[in-house]
């Protein structure tokens, strides 16, 4: 699931790096300001995915460590 989300954020700030530089060359502040916004928001979904693996991670571990003093 983590992969997913960092891959949808890759995605998502890709394609907003495309628009706001169709946005810088064509003068549509609008579309720039919107390449700019599906960057930052493609940024947060990958950090999103990259918290999530390591709170899995963290519970993973602390399985582990349940187990092995049982």
């Amino acid at each position: 699931m983590a992969e997913g989300k960092k891959i949808r954020g890759k995605a998502q700030e890709a394609t907003g790096k495309a628009k706001e530089k169709v946005g810088r060359a064509t003068g549509k502040d609008d579309l720039r300001l919107k390449g700019a916004g599906d960057q930052a928001a493609g940024k947060a979904k990958q950090a999103a995915g990259k918290v999530e693996d390591v709170v899995k991670g963290t519970a993973e571990e602390t399985k582990g460590k349940i187990r092995r003093h049982k």
